[in-house]
């Protein structure tokens, strides 16, 4: 059992837990963050609250090829990315060469990091990943098994990520502050520029594809929302990393049956873009379509509008909080299609069953393309008046 440790002198914010006392004399901290891309925007609100609460501070990212070139491309919180070797339950992958590992904790421990945040998990991997940092103070969440920190916030599954990790920064000593978009440079912004169709009205860009393919809606479900835009004036670009170009094609050409104009107006980008070209691409688009996935959360930080189809246990956890710039088809499917496994018992302590069946499927293409047409029609509409 994590230990319960009472902070009278904590101040309190509604809906959170107490921020807790500063740590004195901060000039370095590191953050732990593994996982894809959404696992790390998850915790920006958390990374501009330690930037705000230690402002004399650098915040190094300790994350992977993708967190740093996202961190490059965009203007946030973080001030230098060190790229996690392979560990287990850490940054998984192939090698886990033991003397590369021994030589980043070498590094790491001459950065003297004055306050070490473990933003990636219950901790029965992570936690003591960062007590080999060596760094004076250390916070983050913990699971009953897993070894505990300096200051520890029990980790429990379901809980909205972002508030998860705001929270860890208030037992860090850093309050809640206002969260600003993400900025794409204008390098990448210009390199997206010739992408855009003057003809149209609206761009919609379709995301269909999700890490775990069970998050994924089908094809033919997202190529009828896609159709309808392009009816409606929209061009429609689908992107996906170079996994998923086979799927993006295939939104493509069912768009194309169901709408001549897609032909002309809707393209698959899969493969061909960059994290920061993809950034600024998002950041452009008038609406996004996706499963729950990576680029949809981009696409949120940017303050794009989003429709994203979600499991009913994600939406606790990565589903947006507003509903006027953001829309949820959420599934209420709890048991898995294939062996009646009770698929809501997920986290650290439950095996995934091993079937790949979408648990999104019953999400209805009609009032996703609903959804997708009204907010193209408000998005479009001249703002602050």
């Amino acid at each position: 059992m994590a230990t319960k440790t009472q902070h009278p002198e904590a101040v309190q914010y509604a809906g959170l837990g107490p921020v807790l006392a500063k740590f004195n004399d901060v000039k370095r901290i590191a953050v732990l963050r593994g996982g894809g891309l959404g696992d790390l925007l998850y915790t920006y609100p958390a990374l501009h609250a330690l930037k705000a609460g230690y402002p004399e501070a650098e915040l190094t990212l300790l994350g992977t090829e993708l967190h740093a070139a996202l961190a490059a491309a965009t203007d946030g919180p973080v001030d230098g990315v060190e790229l996690l070797p392979f560990a287990k339950g850490v940054h998984e992958g192939h090698g886990g060469d033991p003397v590369q590992l021994d030589d980043f904790f070498r590094r790491m421990q001459e950065r003297a990091f004055d306050l070490a945040v473990q933003m990636h998990g219950g901790g029965r991997y992570s936690n003591p990943f960062v007590l080999r940092l060596g760094a004076r103070h250390t916070v983050g969440t913990r699971t009953p098994d897993a070894a505990p920190l300096e200051r520890n916030l029990d980790y429990v599954y379901y809980q909205y990520e972002p508030d998860r990790w705001l929270e860890l920064a208030g037992y860090a000593g850093a309050p809640p502050v206002p969260t600003p978009r993400l900025v794409p440079m204008e390098e990448h912004r210009q390199n997206v520029a010739g992408l855009r169709d003057s003809r149209r009205r609206a761009l919609l860009v379709v995301h269909p594809g999700a890490t775990d393919p069970r998050r994924r809606w089908p094809a033919p479900y997202f190529a009828e929302a896609a159709a309808a835009a392009v009816g409606e004036g929209a061009q429609v670009l689908v992107i996906g990393d170079h996994t998923e170009k086979a799927l993006a094609q295939e939104v493509v050409e069912l768009t194309a049956r169901r709408v001549p104009e897609a032909a002309e107006f809707a393209r698959s980008l899969a493969g061909e873009l960059s994290i920061g070209d993809l950034a600024a691409l998002l950041g452009s688009a008038t609406v996004m379509l996706a499963s729950d996935s990576g680029p949809r959360h981009l696409a949120q930080a940017l303050g794009t509008p989003t429709v994203g189809i979600f499991w009913l246990g994600n939406v606790i956890n990565a589903g947006p909080r507003g509903r006027g710039m953001h829309r949820v088809h959420m599934s209420w499917v709890t048991r898995c299609p294939s062996c009646g496994i009770d698929v809501t018992q997920v986290g650290w302590t439950a095996p995934h069953c091993g079937h790949q069946d979408s648990l999104v499927a019953d999400v209805s293409p009609q009032k996703v393309t609903q959804d997708v047409l009204d907010l193209t029609a408000t998005s479009l509409l001249p703002r602050g008046r």
